[in-house]
């Protein structure tokens, strides 16, 4: 995230900065797709559940900047 920060402020191309953007959001859904996966494949084929309930490491929610930018 902070190459990100450092793009922006050293004026990177938008087009570099919006590539970078697009492969942290790619990298952020494929994590939840593999923390995902085994709960989706035995609630679809029958097996037991790893867990019943799935916790996401960087919720909106939890967050401090979720709440200042919510103000």
């Amino acid at each position: 995230m902070d190459d990100l920060i450092d793009m922006m402020v050293s004026n990177e191309s938008p087009a570099d900065i919006s590539d970078r953007i697009k492969e942290i959001l790619m990298q952020k859904s494929a994590e939840n797709i593999e923390i995902i996966r085994p709960v989706v494949a035995a609630s679809m084929f029958g097996g037991e559940e790893e867990s019943g309930e799935i916790e996401y490491e960087d919720s909106p929610e939890e967050s401090e900047d979720y709440e200042e930018d919510a103000e």
